[in-house]
């Protein structure tokens, strides 16, 4: 009897050591768009919420209002590590060498494209062509100061010309290695795709997810009918074990309007932590 709860016990320690290595691989492909913090007072108080809500990672949008030494040293003290930063093609193009700098100094080595202006978005074939050109050339450009071009979708990159989407002229015109895509898979789904379908099309080409949700009409509507992940429309138990077998890296949460900020990103992240923990790894 003494033996079998020796062995018991060894084989429950097992048991827990093997999950909470689990949970941790899980918390390294999961990160915080602090896009989502942006109305939560000072950027210090910013990054430490996105601390205390369990996040080790997180993607910027340019600087935060900050020099690199000031940010680094917010990172830092929160233990956080930069998977990505969003910055306009115009800020790369027009103010290159310090958009490179910045980036290398704080420690992210992929600047993601997130979005065009209305006036400025192509609007035919050959106008989509021309943009997806000038992401090629600016991801060559970058490759080789050593970092990567991505591309963050929202639901007008769904229109389609000549039954082919923006988002797959602009892919099918970028080679793999200068542009890859950050699918944002609940604006995917407004624009009346299905984010699964790009997974499988496109394997080792998405780097990333931003995971957040969809509500339906009349629910959420003041905060623009996104929902925290696991909580809406979007179907993740098909979603994320195609991010899976496509070479997904990161997951990364996000809300464009939360009310309320800390509960957003603590349910989506016990959401999506669930998840993934499910997934063989």
């Amino acid at each position: 009897m003494k033996k079998f709860s020796i062995m018991a016990g060894i084989i429950a320690s097992l048991s827990l050591t093997t999950l909470q290595a689990k949970t941790a691989d899980v918390e390294n492909e999961i990160a915080l768009q602090m896009y989502t913090l942006r109305n939560v007072g000072t950027p210090a108080e910013q990054f430490a919420m996105a601390h205390r809500a369990g996040f080790k990672h997180v993607e910027l949008v340019g600087d935060h209002g900050l020099d690199a030494k000031q940010l680094s040293s917010l990172l830092k003290e929160d233990h956080l590590t930069v998977t990505s930063s969003h910055v306009q093609l115009s800020a790369l193009e027009n103010n290159y060498p310090e958009t490179v700098a910045f980036n290398k100094a704080v420690g992210n080595h992929t600047i993601i494209v997130p979005w065009i202006e209305a006036a400025d978005r192509p609007d035919s074939t050959q106008g989509w062509i021309q943009y997806a050109q000038r992401l090629d050339a600016m991801g060559a450009k970058l490759r080789k100061d050593g970092l990567q071009l991505g591309y963050h979708n929202h639901n007008f990159e769904m229109k389609k010309y000549q039954d082919v989407t923006a988002l797959e002229i602009l892919l099918d015109h970028t080679k793999p290695e200068n542009l890859k895509l950050e699918m944002d898979a609940a604006w995917v789904s407004r624009g009346g795709q299905d984010p699964v379908r790009f997974l499988q099309k496109y394997p080792g080409r998405i780097y990333a997810i931003h995971a957040k949700d969809n509500a339906a009409i009349g629910i959420r509507d003041d905060e623009m009918n996104f929902a925290p992940l696991g909580e809406g429309l979007l179907d993740w138990q098909a979603i994320l074990p195609a991010a899976q077998a496509s070479g997904v890296k990161w997951f990364i949460i996000e809300h464009d309007k939360p009310k309320d900020a800390w509960s957003i990103i603590s349910t989506s992240h016990k959401n999506l932590r669930a998840d993934l923990e499910k997934l063989p790894h």
